[in-house]
């Protein structure tokens, strides 16, 4: 990188590294440095080549860096079959069509952020792999995850933007920054995408506008059976409290099946288990129930064919953004604006993002309004349901 080039610095000016703190270290961070050194100083030996992109992210991270990844090749000089993505199982059943073409290497980052022997095992393998590069834009990061593994790699050209800072990780951020040139992307909230494009534009040293997400995927490989077409409702999150009641999705299903339409729903076990208690809306005329009935590419192609979708903030509501079927989206204010909403210029037409504005907007979910653990947090909770059934009528209206 050159030293010059627009929004690159030396090490952040809020962490210079004469004043990292060692004694603010977790002591995980101590009883795993051995591990570290190991892996960063194995030998390994011949000519360095090809470029380390670490992305450890959901599936809705991963396509909304996906139009920037299209870029790497030519920003960083490295042919597309050299560019090595290191990511997370969260994805690995979609590399072969999301990363087409790149080599991919995923692994399991709650081990390797807790089992000493994973760590050194994927320590290695990033060691032995000799990168001439390696790139994080990754701003929502864990030190002792992402920026360890480019510690790691000990290549002679790294890339990395200024992450979110905590007062937790903050000396553990400066050990890794402080030794490195990083790229500031803007101040958060900027949105992931924008970012994403910000950090290559610094590199490249020119404007390089943002483009929305989207994902070529094959159409009419749908397992529901043929018909009229069909409404996808996926009323499941991983983290239990960014939904929408269940309750207010029972009624939305049930008020779309007496218009008339058809019904899929999609989900994991945890939503198999809600839909237990609803014997008699499972019993309808036209509801399809697929919640753990398909792999997920397979889910993929129920969405792609898909008359519309209605999704909390979660992995297949970004997939069917990114594939442009038209998505009504609930959100939260935990970090509002940094994933979603996605701002005008890279937002689908057909996408559209519900929420209820708060005071206490940006806490990053440390809410402290809930009263009982693992429900939804209230910003969820007052989306009113009319203005959830409107947009949904919109959409149709706009399809017909």
């Amino acid at each position: 990188m050159a030293g010059g080039t627009p929004g690159i610095g030396t090490v952040p000016s809020s962490l210079p590294p004469g004043q990292i703190n060692f004694k603010r270290m977790r002591k995980r961070w101590w009883a795993f440095r051995p591990f570290d050194l190991l892996a960063r100083y194995w030998p390994s030996f011949g000519r360095r080549k090809g470029l380390l992109v670490v992305r450890i992210d959901g599936i809705g991270d991963l396509l909304m860096f996906l139009p920037a990844l299209e870029h790497y090749s030519r920003v960083f000089g490295v042919p597309k079959d050299e560019i090595t993505i290191l990511g997370s199982h969260n994805w690995k059943s979609l590399a072969h069509s999301f990363l087409a073409g790149y080599r991919v290497k995923t692994f399991d980052e709650g081990r390797f952020d807790k089992n000493p022997l994973y760590r050194l095992k994927i320590g290695l393998w990033v060691r032995r792999q000799r990168f001439q590069k390696v790139s994080c834009d990754l701003f929502f990061r864990k030190a002792m995850v992402a920026d360890t593994l480019v510690w790691m790699a000990a290549a002679p050209d790294v890339y990395m933007t200024q992450p979110w800072i905590s007062p937790k990780t903050q000396s553990e951020h400066a050990y890794y920054l402080g030794r490195h040139r990083y790229i500031e992307t803007g101040a958060y909230p900027t949105h992931e995408i924008v970012r994403h494009y910000a950090y290559l534009s610094a590199i490249e040293g020119k404007p390089l506008p943002p483009a929305p997400p989207r994902l070529p995927w094959p159409r009419g490989r749908s397992v529901v059976p043929a018909g009229q077409p069909y409404i996808v409702v996926h009323f499941g999150c991983n983290e239990p409290g960014r939904r929408w009641p269940f309750a207010n999705f029972q009624r939305l299903i049930g008020d779309l099946l007496d218009q008339g339409h058809r019904v899929v729903l999609t989900g994991s076990p945890k939503e198999a288990d809600e839909l237990k208690a609803c014997p008699d809306l499972l019993a309808r005329d036209n509801l399809i129930n697929l919640v753990c009935r398909t792999t997920l590419d397979q889910a993929i192609d129920v969405i792609a064919d898909a008359q519309a979708m209605v999704v909390n903030d979660t992995g297949p509501g970004h997939i069917a953004i990114a594939l442009g079927v038209p998505t009504v989206m609930m959100q939260g204010g935990g970090h509002f604006g940094n994933f979603v909403p996605y701002p005008p210029e890279v937002c689908p037409p057909r996408a559209r993002f519900l929420y209820q504005p708060c005071d206490c907007y940006h806490c990053f979910y440390n809410c402290t309004r809930r009263k009982v653990d693992r429900t939804p947090f209230p910003c969820y909770v007052e989306i009113p349901y009319e203005r959830v059934w409107n947009e949904v009528q919109d959409l149709l209206r706009e399809e017909r």
